[in-house]
């Protein structure tokens, strides 16, 4: 990915709360025929030096069986984007020397699958991914609410996904190139907007006004 400098992020912990608050991943993979992308959530665990990726599949879905397990997987999670027009920078009143952009932050993991079909693997899998999406509602359901011989079927249908990841980088652009008035111009526009979009991306505007330290 193309990063410039004033929009990296590689701040291990950073990334890492970035990728579970943004949890649907588009995992895509070299196949036979080409590059193959499935959309999916995925349960991350800080383990290793840059964590480890799992998720599962249909069983059904070509990709586990089609991949190239000698080159690299690729895993997109997308946080917050929103248009940004040049009539929220000053500059546009003065020179007019200025153009629309799109702001967004990203995060990409790299790392060689490794497919799961072990039922175990699968229960405390889905058992986790369903913890962490649960945890929030007043009664959340668990696996154990459904029959058990109903989740072992469902469970023969999946197909698991492991990934170590070797290569972990981030990408915030988020207006860090603007003079300090057009940001502020930025961020009083998408305040105005006042829907979720823009609030988020207001957000991250008002605290990467430089860029990170790589300390």
């Amino acid at each position: 990915m193309y990063i410039p400098n004033a929009n990296k992020e590689d701040r291990i912990p950073v990334l890492h709360k970035f990728m579970q608050d943004h949890p649907f991943a588009s995992l895509i993979t070299m196949n036979s025929s080409g590059l193959f992308a499935s959309h999916i959530p995925v349960v991350l665990e800080e383990t290793g030096p840059l964590g480890q990726l799992k998720c599962h599949i249909s069983r059904a879905n070509t990709q586990w069986r089609d991949f190239t397990p000698t080159i690299q997987a690729l895993a997109i999670f997308s946080g917050p984007q929103h248009y940004i027009t040049p009539s929220w920078y000053p500059e546009r009143q003065e020179t007019a020397k200025v153009v629309p952009t799109w702001n967004y932050a990203v995060v990409h993991a790299y790392g060689h699958l490794k497919v799961v079909e072990d039922s175990e693997w699968l229960m405390a899998h889905l058992t986790s991914l369903t913890h962490q999406h649960e945890a929030a509602s007043p009664t959340p359901w668990q696996i154990g609410d459904a029959p058990s011989d109903y989740i072992a079927t469902q469970i023969r249908g999946i197909v698991g996904l492991e990934m170590t990841i070797e290569r972990l980088e981030g990408k915030w652009k988020v207006s860090q190139n603007r003079p300090e008035r057009d940001r502020i111009g930025v961020a009083n526009g998408l305040a105005d907007l006042n829907t979720t979009e823009s609030l988020q991306m207001k957000n991250l505007v008002e605290k990467r006004d430089r860029p990170p330290s790589t300390s």
